[in-house]
């Protein structure tokens, strides 16, 4: 199965990891709460890896809404920014639209600060409801597009969390080829 596409001499790339753990990264991307507090799961490796400087930015934001994206210092994270994005929850209406719009702000935000690698998780997979077919179709698609254009971006990871996910996004990267 295929883990790579080139888009523009750009790269998305698909791996199985912990996103906290992925190495020379500019920036990594979190599927934040609207109170931009750092829950449960990513949101506690980042609040214990990251530092309480992460938190402390955060709470300059009060909070953000549906599509929003908020970037934050890395703390003691590897990568130099945290791109905090409020996506979708549960069967909320219009979710893939919605889905679609968070990436690209997220991508934008990316650009603005000048990124050159950032990595994504399954964006609103799991807890949040985003079956994960429609998440590796929209984020995917999302991310080829973004980098079909002039881009400061050259390398976007999608750091899944098991093979269960990663076989489903490699399905639809083969589609993309």
């Amino acid at each position: 199965m295929v883990n790579e596409l080139k888009v523009n001499e750009k790269i998305i790339r698909l791996m199985i990891g912990f996103i906290t753990d992925v190495g020379n990264m500019d920036g990594i991307v979190y599927y934040a709460r609207p109170d931009l507090a750092l829950g449960s799961g990513f949101g506690t490796a980042i609040s214990t890896q990251g530092g309480p400087k992460v938190q402390e930015e955060l709470k300059k934001f009060g909070n953000a809404g549906t599509t929003d994206v908020v970037v934050t210092g890395g703390g003691n994270l590897q990568a130099k920014y945290i791109l905090h994005a409020v996506g979708p929850r549960f069967q909320e209406e219009d979710s893939e639209e919605k889905l679609g719009k968070t990436m690209l702000n997220t991508l934008r935000k990316a650009q603005e600060h000048q990124m050159q690698k950032i990595v994504f998780p399954a964006m609103g997979a799991g807890f949040y409801g985003i079956p994960l077919e429609v998440c590796a179709r929209v984020t995917l698609e999302a991310v080829r597009t973004f980098l079909e254009k002039a881009s400061t971006l050259r390398e976007v990871v999608f750091c899944l969390r098991d093979s269960r996910e990663l076989k489903v996004f490699q399905a639809y990267l083969q589609k993309m080829m």
